[in-house]
């Protein structure tokens, strides 16, 4: 059965890019997926999200109708898309933007201060990288060492090198379990 899972948050929060090392080490796990980036045509600061589908099996349909994980960088992605996922599923959502909203009962709720995250690890632009470690923590779908080096691999194919980008993941992945 395929995990559905949507990444949604405003133009330049990573959201795509988030969406895109989610599906690029489910691959090299060896798992089918499938990513469909949406986005404004105003780009940063404009809307932006993906649809991601991960499954040990053949995926019939890209189209992601029910969610069972929403990965939400602001509050219009909550606004969005909360009511689109599955009773028994969760939200993971950045707590430093999104604050003293009232969320369905019958979902999970993990908050998870990612904008604060990325300035302590000193990479302002690793809250989505936050996220990704508070997914892996909360799903247990990969080891986070595998994750880690994998998000390291997906940044070196493009040129870039940062080791804040594992500490704002490893920090995800902590604040994702103390919350709990």
């Amino acid at each position: 059965m395929a995990t559905n899972i949507v990444c949604a948050g405003f133009g330049g929060q990573g959201v795509l890019t988030a969406g895109l090392i989610l599906a690029k080490i489910s691959v090299d796990a060896g798992k089918n997926v499938t990513w469909i980036p949406s986005y404004g045509s105003e780009m940063r600061g404009g809307t932006a999200n993906c649809h991601i589908k991960i499954s040990d099996e053949e995926i019939a349909s890209p189209f992601v109708r029910d969610i069972d994980v929403l990965i939400a960088l602001n509050e219009l992605a909550v606004d969005k898309f909360e009511g689109k996922v599955k009773a028994g599923g969760f939200m993971i959502v950045n707590s430093s933007i999104v604050c003293g909203k009232e969320f369905r009962k019958d979902i999970d709720i993990v908050p998870v201060p990612v904008t604060e995250v990325a300035a302590k690890a000193a990479n302002p632009r690793g809250a989505n990288l936050a996220m990704l470690g508070a997914f892996v923590e909360k799903t247990k779908l990969f080891e986070k060492e595998f994750f880690a080096q994998g998000i390291d691999d997906f940044f070196a194919g493009k040129g870039k090198v940062n080791p804040a980008n594992a500490k704002c993941f490893y920090l995800g992945c902590a604040l994702c379990h103390e919350n709990q």
